[in-house]
């Protein structure tokens, strides 16, 4: 028996005759944000992590991302399967959109200039974006390695509170990305150094009906 194996058989055998622990009580508050102040709040917080937050409604997107991406300067943006063709509708001919393979290496995506998704969910306490891999997010490296990452969130059904209220909507079993503002890090004598994790640029469009 090895020193693990005989802690583990003393442990067992203290608790053998102890009782079931009590369910856990779960009667917290699950958010200290009023609904009425969730939308600003995730605003104010992306901005504070340096994300770039620009407001629209489903009519204006598509002028708005053409722009984005013109201001840019982008020739090239990836969007993964699901992203709504309306989305890009109002892109300059100039701007080529790539398609996202399970073959696309690293390097390859590196040389993209942008890279429109979807989100699962937004988190306003937090200022957090979450991606699960579904249609509209893709893979997660498409939104690690470019540079630039525009991530539109659907205001009406994806913005919550908080993490609490977030957790029982998400898909534990998926590849969840949770995203609160560009790529930084700090490591190296505390001078701050963008895009070394991650997209040096985040732009977050709310989306409003």
């Amino acid at each position: 028996m090895t020193a693990r194996e005989e802690i583990l058989a003393r442990v067992r055998a203290a608790v053998a005759d102890a009782p079931d622990a009590p369910p856990a009580t779960r009667d917290y508050r699950t958010t200290h944000t009023e609904p009425e102040r969730v939308v600003e709040l995730l605003a104010e917080n992306l901005a504070d992590y340096r994300a770039l937050v620009h407001r629209t409604d489903e009519k204006g997107l598509p002028a708005l991302v053409a722009t984005l991406l013109t201001t840019r300067g982008s020739t090239t943006v990836l969007a993964p399967p699901g992203v709504p063709a309306a989305w890009l509708a109002a892109l300059d001919p100039g701007i080529t959109r790539i398609e996202d393979t399970p073959g696309s290496t690293a390097r390859e995506l590196d040389v993209v200039d942008s890279v429109i998704t979807g989100c699962a969910l937004a988190v306003a306490e937090t200022g957090t974006l979450v991606l699960d891999g579904s249609p509209d997010q893709g893979r997660r490296r498409v939104t690690l390695v470019p540079d630039h990452h525009i991530c539109v969130v659907r205001v009406a059904d994806q913005v919550v509170g908080s993490v609490p209220q977030a957790m029982p909507r998400l898909d534990p079993t998926r590849p969840l990305t949770w995203i609160s503002g560009p790529s930084a890090t700090s490591d190296i004598e505390l001078d701050r150094v963008e895009g070394v994790h991650g997209p040096r640029t985040l732009e977050v469009v709310l989306v409003e009906n």
